[in-house]
Order: C-alpha cells, then structure tokens, then sequence
C-alpha cells in the first residue's frame, strides 16, 4: 500500500523464543525519481535498480501476526491503522516517518480466539471511522476514542474477507466474504444490507468502489473471475453522469432521442476471465478512473479497462 512516496510492506519473521512466523509491517521510502512527477525517462528507470530505504517497523510483535494495515485517507499522512490478531492499533508516524508511535489501541472481546481479518479507513467523517472484519461479524470503530460504534453480527454467513467504503457516500460500506456474496450496507441501519450481488461461484476476496464514479464496484474471487457491477441505484450518480460530446467519437454521436432514456438498472456490466487461477485482488487506478488490475495466486496480473460501450452507456 502506497501513500506519498511511502510504502507499507508486509513481511513474515520468526521469533527466537517459540520460533512461531508472525506477519510483521514495515514502512518504506520510494526513491523520488520513481515517484510521480519524476525527472527521470523510462529508458532510465528501466535500466536503473532502485533501493527502497526502510524508515521503521510498526512493532506489534507482541500483539501478534499483521492482518491488515491502512493509511488515513486524508491529511499528512503520519496516521496509520493496523489490525493485529484481535488488536486494532493506531500508529503515529513520528520525525519524517522514521519512528512510529503506538498512540491508541482497542482489543476484541468475547470468546473463543478472536482474529481481525480486514480493516478499512473510513475518507468521510473527518476520517474518525474505521471498519473491521472478523470472522462472519463486521464492525465500526470510532478512532478517537477506539471504541466500537456499531457492530453487524453474520454479516455474511462465512469468513468476511474484505471491505470498502463509498467515496462518495457516507454510511455506506461494502463488503465480500466466502459465502460467495457482495453485501453493501448503511451503517445507520445495520439489521439487513440495503443490496446483495450473488455473481461469484466461489469466495470473493475482494470488493473494491471507483474512486470517481461509485456506481462502478470491482470484486475478485476464487473462481478466477473478476466481475465490474454497476450499482446505480445506491451510488451518489442514481441517473448517471453526463460526459463531453467532445470525448465521443462520429460512431458514438449521441443522437437526441438517446438522450432522454430511462435511468439505468443495477447489473453486471462484464465479467473478466482472464485468469486460471484465484484472484486475490482487485484495484482501481488512482489516475485513470476506467482502468482496474487484478492480481491471481499464480502470479498473473491483468490489467483491463472499463469497455468504452459500455462506459458511455452507464454515464449518459
């Protein structure tokens, strides 16, 4: 996970004294030259082998092994969560990143052996809201105080994997578990998800909303398949986004009696099948909002846009 030329790493170690493998963070500096807006041109880079400088560890070996680590969405980027077996952590970047500082924590309660299993940032709310997984129950939690403010009991009826929030609309959250189901919820109203999407045939690892246009949602699961919806009804564009005639070529001429259509139904827009093996994640480029890559257990990445119909067709 990167964030202003830094970068999170996640690494396993074995301990000396019960020579258990834990699943430790570390937080590492891109060189400048291979950030954004660097000088140097791709021959360059590409002849070029870059070092990564580590600036510090988030040391949470005594609370356990790494599920999860996110960075605040906004501000100078000095806050970080971290979820550690049943620990939820806020770290606190200190002296140019190079020292972090556990500020506050909050544990789960109740029996058996409680395990956090994703974790996500909230961007609304002056980013005082985080959500967490652990095994079927999904819950929020306020990061001033680390005390939960809502707690969504079998949320899915197996292992919750991951969640996402709508950019663009607070209180809404989605989230994929290995029940093979996409749920997304108002977490003012928590007793039954407001949608379900039942496309995928086996566990769904990943769900992740556009950053631009939240009526597009990417999930990615074990039956090797990644899948684009539009969720329309429950974004913050309900009848879609008007796009330039410049950006239209002499094919794609909107003509006046297309103009005026009926607003758009939930649905899935493609499934991608790429891969041949489980697809563990799925990710929205930061600078193009049409373009998405998915990454599967045997090593293949694919990269994929938006199909331009397809576009135009959801937008107008």
């Amino acid at each position: 996970m990167r964030r202003e030329g830094l970068i999170f790493w996640k690494i396993k170690k074995r301990t000396s004294s019960d020579s258990k493998v834990l699943t430790c963070a570390a937080v590492w500096r891109m060189p400048e030259d291979s950030e954004p807006g660097g000088h140097e041109s791709p021959d360059d880079s590409a002849s070029t082998a870059h070092t990564l400088e580590l600036l510090c560890h988030l040391d949470n070996t005594a609370h356990g092994s790494t599920a999860c680590v996110t960075w605040e969405p906004t501000g100078d980027g000095k806050r970080v969560i971290s979820l550690a077996d049943n620990h939820i952590l806020l770290w606190d970047l200190q002296e140019s990143s190079r020292q972090a500082v556990l500020a506050s924590s909050a544990s789960l309660e109740g029996k058996g052996q409680l395990k956090f299993t994703s974790g996500r940032w909230s961007p609304h709310h002056n980013c005082t809201q985080v959500a967490t997984a652990n095994d079927t129950a999904v819950r929020g939690w306020d990061t001033r105080s680390m005390s939960q403010t809502y707690c969504i009991e079998n949320a899915h009826g197996q292992l919750v994997r991951d969640l996402d929030f709508n950019p663009n609309k607070q209180y809404y959250l989605a989230s994929c578990g290995d029940d093979c189901k996409v749920k997304f919820w108002d977490t003012r109203h928590v007793a039954e998800p407001v949608k379900t999407l039942e496309e995928h045939s086996h566990w769904v690892w990943n769900v992740r909303y556009n950053h631009s246009h939240d009526q597009l949602v990417l999930t990615g699961s074990s039956d090797s398949r990644v899948i684009l919806s539009n969720m329309v009804s429950i974004s913050s564009e309900p009848f879609g986004h008007l796009v330039d005639d410049d950006d239209l070529s002499d094919q794609e001429e909107r003509r006046p009696e297309e103009k005026s259509q009926e607003p758009p139904q939930d649905s899935v827009i493609a499934t991608y099948e790429e891969h041949e093996d489980s697809v563990y994640a799925a990710e929205w480029s930061s600078a193009d909002p049409w373009l998405f890559a998915s990454l599967s257990y045997d090593g293949r990445l694919v990269i994929n846009r938006v199909p331009r119909a397809l576009k135009y067709h959801i937008l107008l």
